[in-house]
């Protein structure tokens, strides 16, 4: 893009560039043979200087991703923001009207079993969970969204913040279709310039760290929960705080690099559990291959017997995760760790979840990239999101 998807400013400066990537929601089959041209779509991260958005730079794919299995972390924080919500008091009226995210979840059902009933008419709740920063035009896809907001009523939007993908270290955030990385005081102002005031947010884990807003048509004071956040995301216009997410991307794609040939150098089968599109620029960053992940297991029916984009890394049932009895498992989304502990007690020990620490186990080669040695790592929640 030449000009800022939200205000229409020429003055972008590039923050992060992962070069060439494969389409991230493109899951060839597992038969289909690995093209040298399927790494071919540029993915670079840019920030506006006039309103501050981080954006997509380019976007030269068409979406296409087979659904997921919306996992459980997901299901209890929507249930959580609807109870928030609703003893706040800023669920209003009977009626509901969803923007959805193309990766699938809805609170139409939470929101059915508190009376409200699904309209597509101005609405007295819509929300948004997830789902704006799919857009390519920013400023037609909220000004859609405050039409859809009857007077009186309110929207509610759910968004990853560009600062916890940067505190976090998060740059495989970073993918074709997600075209927009907000922090509140953008979506303050996108908000502002359709007629409607952000009145208050509440923090959630989710994701390292994901924020709900609540906007209302007018001039509205904000709260002090909205001011915390303003504080707290000070910084996410500056493009050198949000350019550390290049050195992140250098030296995690290294280290995990090394840490598996460190792996495969002992003995080690090691396989990964989560076919998300998050992974794929991690892999191919890294220059991952079969040759040191051994497959990636997928809830999502989907997926399986496909091939995660730019490698030849199989995706398989989380049954023959289990059945391969491997040494050491990958997690690539880490809210997955107490769904997937509970769920597969089979593979207790053996998850690795987090950025491999440099240390020298023997003494020798200092600085070598390796996992801890204890049965799971749960470090920062981000890292591998």
């Amino acid at each position: 893009m030449s000009s800022c998807l939200a205000c229409g400013s020429a003055a972008m400066t590039t923050v992060l560039d992962l070069g060439s990537m494969p389409a991230a929601d493109h899951f060839p089959l597992a038969s289909e043979p690995l093209r040298a041209d399927e790494a071919a779509h540029p993915l670079a991260m840019a920030l506006c200087a006039a309103c501050g958005l981080a954006q997509l730079a380019a976007d030269d794919t068409e979406t296409a991703e087979p659904r997921g299995v919306e996992p459980r972390a997901l299901r209890e924080q929507a249930a959580a923001a609807v109870a928030l919500a609703a003893a706040a008091g800023v669920l209003r009226g009977r009626t509901v009207r969803e923007f959805g995210s193309p990766h699938g979840g809805s609170w139409l059902e939470l929101l059915a079993a508190r009376g409200y009933t699904p309209s597509t008419d101005p609405a007295d709740v819509v929300l948004d969970c997830f789902g704006l920063m799919h857009e390519r035009d920013q400023r037609a896809a909220v000004a859609e969204r405050v039409a859809a907001t009857a007077p009186g009523g309110v929207l509610l939007v759910q968004y990853h913040p560009i600062h916890t993908i940067v505190v976090g270290e998060q740059w495989n955030a970073l993918r074709h279709g997600h075209f927009a990385y907000y922090s509140l005081a953008v979506l303050r102002d996108m908000l502002g310039a359709a007629g409607m005031s952000v009145v208050t947010a509440w923090d959630f884990e989710l994701y390292g760290g994901t924020v709900l807003i609540a906007a209302v048509h007018g001039a509205a004071e904000p709260d002090a929960a909205v001011r915390r956040v303003l504080a707290r995301e000070a910084a996410s216009a500056d493009p050198v705080f949000v350019g550390g997410l290049q050195r992140a991307a250098d030296r995690q794609s290294e280290n995990l690099r090394a840490a598996l040939e460190s792996e495969a150098a002992c003995g080690s089968r090691v396989y990964a559990y989560g076919a998300a599109s998050r992974a794929v620029a991690l892999f191919c960053l890294a220059g991952v291959g079969r040759e040191l992940l051994a497959g990636v297991a997928d809830a999502a029916p989907a997926k399986q017997g496909r091939r995660m984009p730019g490698t030849d890394i199989p995706i398989i049932a989380p049954a023959e995760l289990v059945a391969a009895r491997p040494d050491r498992v990958l997690l690539t989304v880490p809210d997955l760790l107490a769904e997937v502990t509970e769920r597969y007690p089979e593979l207790t020990g053996r998850w690795l979840v987090g950025e491999p620490a440099v240390r020298s186990p023997t003494g020798d080669n200092p600085g070598f990239p390796r996992w801890s040695n204890q049965d799971s790592l749960a470090i920062a929640p981000s890292n591998w999101n």
